[in-house]
């Protein structure tokens, strides 16, 4: 049973909008992901209220914000949102429950900084519990030369950039539904599904 987290020492960065849409891979492929969430201001659960019931189900997973626990085995696929800048010991908490963390950034200095320093802190946590750490661009404009700035950044990191995602109100305006990127118009997201095919390989081989 895969668990993944998504984490990232900023706020802004997209961390609620990675979350519902990896648990909204999860569903269109037919499982039954859980969806958590640590942040108080409890994102992904409003998300998950206005998710219509005919659609590919996702349970919510109640977490307890000081004491992560994993879900039981009987469960295939468990997503974590969590707030920016979790503290140390949170964060240990809520890897010592991953398989995975997802980390999130945006083009822009202050966002390249503060993960660099946070997947330093990542991978001394590897030390004492396997997990993988994945990276992942969000609201990336191909033309701009801040996207390329980010990814010659990324390109200096350890762990893999599994994804980079367009900036598009796709998102947004699926997520005011309750959808996923997945639950889309075939029309309006397929520049978003080829994206995301390097992300959804990547989840899938975890715990494989």
């Amino acid at each position: 049973m895969p668990v993944v987290i998504i984490a990232s020492p900023k706020g802004g960065v997209g961390k609620s909008t990675l979350a519902t849409n990896v648990a909204g891979y999860w569903a269109s492929a037919g499982r039954i992901p859980l969806l958590g969430d640590v942040d108080p201001q409890q994102s992904t659960q409003w998300w998950l209220q206005q998710r219509p019931a005919h659609l590919p189900q996702i349970e919510l997973w109640p977490v307890r914000p000081h004491y992560i626990v994993r879900p039981s085995d009987e469960t295939r696929h468990a997503v974590l949102d969590t707030p920016a800048g979790l503290d140390s010991g949170r964060l240990r908490s809520a890897v010592r429950v991953a398989d995975a963390v997802l980390v999130p950034l945006q083009p822009g200095l202050f966002d390249m900084t503060a993960t660099s320093d946070f997947i330093d802190v990542l991978q001394e946590m590897q030390g004492y519990r396997s997990f993988s750490i994945g990276l992942v661009g969000m609201r990336v404009d191909a033309r701009t030369q801040a996207a390329g700035q980010l990814q010659a950044f990324l390109q200096e990191l350890a762990p893999p950039t599994v994804a980079l995602l367009r900036q598009t109100q796709n998102y947004v305006q699926l997520a005011a539904r309750g959808l996923s990127i997945f639950d889309g118009a075939p029309s309006r997201v397929r520049k978003d599904l080829a994206q995301w095919q390097p992300l959804g390989q990547w989840i899938d081989q975890i715990g494989s």
